[in-house]
């Protein structure tokens, strides 16, 4: 029989968009979600990790400042640094840039507003774990929810990360096109999401768990998890 591909959802304090991970997590077969509180210290032989978006602690001092002093931390960096797959999820990824585990950092939006509506991405690489079942260049709508989401990052690590195909989404337009129009929130070279240089952690702003089934106005993450089990294959035993 197979092995059931288990994956924790860590929950902070001010985590709101863990029950929606959990819900696609569990929507697989032969796939269960565990929520992992933040003051644990056992990631449960989990076989994936997720760091769900909200407003860990608050956001006081900085997003993700507080949170990256958490217990479980500890572990996630235990786990990514075995090379296995770790994926922050906006305020995740905003987590994932204070632990140093992700290039850049995460500043307040260029407008000084908080931003929820859909965006179009488009998909820069297929050379990542949770990218693979998309095409190269497919546009995808994915919704964001974040006051927090300006990419910064400085030149070097900018060419680092085009130079090694480790930018893996872009804000784009309905025709594909990248530019400031297409940008909401000031981010560098419209990033939306990148991955580490062992490619094994992900972070991005927009919630594909808010964008996998059809009912909720949109499929287009929906294969970002499909890439994620896939990259697991389940053992035979």
């Amino acid at each position: 029989m197979q092995k059931r591909n288990k994956i924790g959802v860590i929950v902070f304090p001010g985590s709101n968009c863990d029950h929606d991970a959990v819900s696609v997590i569990n929507s697989f077969q032969n796939t269960e979600a565990v929520m992992l509180w933040h003051k644990e210290r056992n990631l449960q032989n989990c076989d994936a990790i997720i760091l769900p978006g909200g407003f860990s602690y608050g956001d006081y001092l900085r997003t993700g400042a507080i949170a990256k002093f958490s217990p479980v931390m500890e572990e996630v960096f235990r786990f990514s640094n075995e090379g296995r797959p770790v994926i922050g999820i906006c305020n995740g990824f905003q987590i994932l840039t204070e632990a140093g585990l992700l290039d850049g950092a995460l500043m307040r939006n260029a407008s000084r507003r908080f931003v929820c509506r859909f965006v179009h991405l488009k998909v820069v690489t297929q050379n990542c774990f949770v990218t693979a079942q998309y095409q190269k260049d497919e546009i995808i709508k994915i919704p964001i929810a974040h006051g927090e989401g300006n990419f910064f990052a400085s030149e070097d690590t900018l060419k680092s990360l085009q130079d090694e195909d480790r930018i893996l989404f872009q804000y784009c337009d309905l025709n594909g096109i990248v530019g400031d129009h297409a940008n909401p929130n000031g981010s560098l070279l419209n990033i939306a999401g990148i991955t580490n240089k062992q490619r094994n952690v992900v972070g991005l702003m927009p919630h594909p768990e808010r964008a996998a089934e059809p009912r909720l106005g949109s499929t287009g993450g929906k294969k970002f998890f499909q890439s994620l089990l896939q990259s697991l294959e389940p053992i035979l035993i």
